[in-house]
């Protein structure tokens, strides 16, 4: 009978220690796969962050401002935000290219245009303070932005501490870009009812000025018609260039609305100065980021730039 007991406790003590090691061979086997899981993942996180874009860098133009008049400070402010936008959309564009083109990239593709647009935005800023105040000087020089390489997870609204986030999405309404916002990739604010070939709305807005600005004085600007000089357009490319065709045909109606407004402002190169100049870089880069947009895919079109000058119909 004591024999049998023995037996028995002996056999349990076996069967307690088969189970006690298959538990801790258990464990180390799960041990083993969460410390692999976990390298897995680190050298994931290490390759993503090997393969960051970087962000732009560009100088903050606010505390470079004079004293704003108080007439001027709602277009300037909204002009500060486009600036915000504007950085917003070139990280973008470099976390959705990555990879894309040559050595020269991301200069020709997205910090070209990106001066572009911020020469024409600052110097809108400057027009508008400049309307009641004297005109800051030298705001060019904050244009041109430059690239923070492999910065990881500073992609789209990254920039400088001060230009960060900014109120994405404003466009230029009012007194800049009005109903034809530059945010979005390649201008994606500008209206689907603006859109149309060319400069047909801007002409219809200069021949229909003639009318409505008859009473009044007032000149009308006229531009050179892009689109006919534009060579075939890939599919690919086709919105956006729809979309800054419209845009050139909304910047010359707000120029011929200024015409109207300042009537009577200034002196002889008033014209010039606050309306025909501003005009004309803001056209600049409008029409770059066509032959930008065009050039993804296709030979990129050169010598558009002769077209962005405006004269005034007397």
């Amino acid at each position: 009978m004591s024999r049998g007991i023995a037996k028995y406790n002996k056999r349990r003590v076996l069967i307690a220690g088969g189970a006690a090691a298959v538990v801790l061979s258990g464990a180390v086997i799960v041990s083993s796969a969460m410390a692999g899981e976990g390298d897995s993942g680190q050298a994931a996180a290490d390759g993503r962050t090997a393969a960051s874009p970087g962000s732009v860098n560009c100088p903050d133009v606010a505390p470079s401002l004079p004293a704003i008049p108080a007439s001027a400070q709602a277009e300037v402010d909204r002009n500060l935000a486009l600036l915000n936008t504007q950085i917003s959309e070139a990280n973008q564009r470099l976390v959705s290219t990555v990879g894309q083109g040559g050595a020269n990239f991301v200069q020709n593709a997205i910090l070209g245009p990106l001066e572009d647009k911020r020469v024409a935005t600052i110097n809108r800023i400057a027009t508008a303070i400049g309307r009641t105040a004297e005109k800051p000087a030298g705001l060019d020089s904050l244009a041109a932005c430059t690239l923070n390489a492999g910065a990881a997870g500073e992609g789209a609204g990254a920039g400088d501490a001060g230009n960060a986030g900014g109120d994405a999405g404003a466009g230029d309404a009012g007194a800049g870009d009005a109903g034809a916002g530059e945010a979005g990739a390649g201008n994606a604010g500008a209206g689907a009812g603006d859109a149309g070939a060319g400069n047909a709305g801007g002409d219809a807005g200069n021949a229909g000025g003639d009318g409505a600005d008859g009473a009044t004085g007032a000149s009308t600007v006229n531009c050179p018609d892009v689109a006919p000089s534009l060579p075939a357009i890939p599919a690919s490319a086709q919105a956006e260039v729809d979309r800054n065709l419209a845009l050139l045909d909304t910047q010359i109606s707000e120029a011929n609305q200024r015409l109207i407004d300042t009537v009577g402002q200034g002196g002889p190169n008033f014209v010039q100065n606050a309306i025909l100049g501003p005009l004309e870089d803001k056209r600049v880069a409008t029409i770059n980021r066509i032959a930008t947009a065009i050039g993804r895919t296709a030979e990129k079109p050169a010598g558009l730039d002769s077209l962005a000058a405006c004269a005034l119909n007397g």
